[in-house]
């Protein structure tokens, strides 16, 4: 299939032809590099916009019940939803499981939404290499929603904000006091903390959690992309449906204030650039594990690795020898 066919079967909506065009993507194979290129090229205009929305929180904490009864909410209101799912890679194998399909039962046999999991490989911050793309595929298919599942691994995780229009943090009841919430990190890019479970027994010590992430938040320096009262914590329960009527009307609030005032653009304009400085330095990186730099390269590495040099001395080393 040529790309202008591909092109034409995204923009149709063919949720096959996204599948595998989102595989093309992540494909490390030079020659399907340079067709995943010629796609996202092929696909540019007319240019879709999806509201963006990266999610992150703590392992267990009820990310995956959240997006679906999320997903469903949104689709029962006439949205198409795309759930980019990054699942962590093993260290030892480098294979992933892969199950959020199977997690996501209902969600996954709604036609209005597209489920599509990755491994997060060697990638740090949470996402997949390729997940920027991934995104603007899903656009492409006209999907007015796409969430942004992380890894799930703890206040590091900030990456997921690069490419989001918000940043949603899942918390547990008594997962912390005011002190925890105002650590730096993954605590100061979210845009709305909710806290996840306020349901049953544990609904008493969900409000306590919220109340105290509230105050935290006060604390910290606001932000000019915020109006006043953001960021902020709501209780919400997946698991009986509870609060998220109110959570997605933040959002929608949110969103429009910052479309008013000039900061959706801006910091549409800011990933762009963002992700092209990562491109060329990932470039770069790449340009230097070729020969001949790759065997100097390797000799610096050892050298490394017998104590003979630090790693700052290396790489001055690997600098000068290149700028010979």
């Amino acid at each position: 299939m040529d790309t202008a066919d591909r092109a034409r079967l995204i923009r149709n909506g063919d949720r096959r032809a996204l599948a595998r065009a989102i595989t093309l993507v992540e494909s490390a194979r030079p020659d399907h590099r340079a067709q995943a290129l010629a796609l996202l090229d092929a696909l540019r205009e007319p240019r879709r916009e999806a509201l963006r929305i990266g999610l992150s929180g703590t392992p267990g904490v009820g990310k995956s019940t959240f997006i679906e009864t999320f997903g469903l909410m949104l689709t029962g209101q006439g949205l198409k939803v795309a759930v980019l799912a990054v699942d962590p890679s093993s260290a030892r194998s480098g294979g992933s499981i892969l199950g959020d399909k199977t997690r996501m039962e209902r969600l996954s046999r709604d036609p209005r939404a597209f489920i599509r999991p990755s491994p997060s490989q060697s990638q740090l911050g949470g996402v997949a290499r390729r997940t920027r793309e991934a995104v603007a595929l899903c656009e492409a298919a006209g999907f007015d929603v796409v969430l942004i599942e992380t890894v799930g691994v703890g206040q590091s995780e900030t990456v997921v904000a690069e490419l989001s229009d918000l940043f949603l943090l899942l918390l547990a009841p008594a997962g912390g006091d005011e002190l925890q919430g105002v650590k730096r990190g993954i605590m100061e890019m979210a845009d709305l903390i909710l806290v996840n479970k306020a349901d049953g027994d544990l609904k008493p010590a969900a409000l306590r959690t919220v109340a105290d992430y509230a105050g935290a938040l006060q604390l910290l320096r606001r932000r000019p992309q915020d109006p006043p009262g953001f960021p902020k914590a709501l209780p919400v329960s997946a698991l009986a449906d509870d609060g998220l009527d109110a959570a997605w009307e933040a959002m929608q609030t949110l969103v429009a204030w910052r479309k008013e005032h000039g900061h959706w653009d801006r910091t549409r304009a800011a990933q762009a650039r963002h992700w092209f400085e990562e491109e060329v330095r990932q470039g770069l990186l790449a340009a230097l594990s070729r020969e001949p730099q790759k065997g100097l390269m390797a000799s610096l590495g050892d050298r490394v690795a017998e104590g003979a040099l630090t790693p700052e001395a290396a790489a001055a080393e690997m600098l000068r020898l290149l700028g010979r």
